[in-house]
């Protein structure tokens, strides 16, 4: 990806990951979104989904764990809203 980013921007990008690992997982759980239509809840779920993939692939991070990353990515991936 070629993208030089500081310490500070990885960091807040990483932060920023953590927030849609988050909002998966709260959407999934039915802790979020509840009211909202399916539709609605399947949009945020893949929109947060492809944002991790996006950051993901960047080849600039240091020794950040993606563990929860790869969690969140597959559980939104096999979700569908109902």
């Amino acid at each position: 990806m070629g993208e030089d980013r500081t310490a500070e921007e990885c960091a807040a990008d990483f932060t920023a990951m953590g927030h849609s690992i988050s909002l998966i997982t709260d959407v999934i759980a039915g802790d979020a979104m509840a009211d909202e239509e399916a539709a609605d809840r399947q949009d945020c779920v893949d929109r947060n989904v492809a944002h991790l993939e996006i950051m993901k692939a960047k080849d600039d991070w240091g020794s950040e764990s993606f563990t929860a990353t790869d969690a969140a990515i597959s559980a939104g991936n096999g979700y569908t809203a109902s």
